[in-house]
């Protein structure tokens, strides 16, 4: 067994709403300074940085897993994350063909950029990305658990884009292995009484990273696996078989 630190919902320069710092070399380069040893890069509706940052991973000695922030139809965010990219390449047919295909708004809404793993530009995402899909909460968890991923339900305590919020309640037959809560502290989220509202799912708390700040401030989670796999985060986010999953690690001794 050992123990990491991951996070599991970054955004790289193809989600509009993020920098331009945040090209996937220098969210992993900063990842191995600090010590992040597990990440995910997560786009809205879109994985085309994938390959870059896991490329960037192998030179570095990051895993990153490929994956993705979905929006649902309900207009509620889900992190969905796999284990190679044949598996995201799978479920990425599966968004472009229930996508509104509207054309992006660079002026309004960014620029959505794909690059290299040393940053070199390769291409402008010209679809725009931000929206929901035509595909439900529960047909999203679906798909995505029959390909091999897991998803988490996003920033649940956020007032907007949350499955919370936007359901009332989270089903405990959803499919769903856990939920993402966001900057709040753990001793504050217990006096929200989140739990009986989630299911009774397990917290994870990721950075939602869309700057370099953000990334590095953000909370992680400090894991217990036996190796890098979906099936060990799984295990680790149930608690079984030795397999631990503790939310709410922050880096110390910044230095950005």
């Amino acid at each position: 067994m050992k123990t990491v630190i991951g996070d599991f919902h970054v955004h790289t320069l193809l989600s509009p709403c993020a920098e331009i710092e945040m090209t996937p070399h220098h969210i992993v380069m900063q990842a191995a300074e600090y010590g992040i040893q597990l990440l995910a890069v997560t786009d809205h509706n879109a994985s085309a940085n994938a390959v870059a940052a896991i490329q960037a991973g192998e030179r570095y000695g990051i895993k990153v897993f490929p994956g993705m922030e979905v929006e649902c139809r309900e207009e509620a965010h889900i992190v969905v994350l796999f284990d190679n990219l044949k598996q995201l390449r799978r479920w990425q047919k599966i968004v472009d063909f229930s996508m509104r295909g509207l054309k992006n708004i660079p002026e309004r809404f960014g620029a959505q950029f794909v690059v290299d793993d040393d940053d070199n530009f390769v291409a402008e995402e010209e679809r725009m990305l931000l929206g929901p899909l035509q595909l439900s909460a529960q047909e999203v968890v679906r798909k995505v658990n029959e390909i091999g991923g897991l998803c988490l339900a996003a920033h649940i305590d956020r007032p907007a884009y949350s499955l919370l919020v936007q359901l009332g309640f989270i089903p405990n037959d959803m499919g769903l292995q856990g939920v993402e809560i966001s900057r709040n502290s753990l001793a504050e989220l217990e006096q929200l009484k989140l739990k009986r509202l989630s299911g009774n799912l397990p917290y994870v708390t990721n950075s939602d990273a869309h700057r370099m700040l953000e990334f590095l401030e953000g909370p992680k989670n400090k894991i217990t696996i036996e190796e890098a796999t979906i099936s060990e985060l799984k295990l680790a986010l149930a608690g079984k078989d030795g397999r631990s999953w503790f939310p709410g690690y922050f880096i110390n001794d910044l230095k950005y």
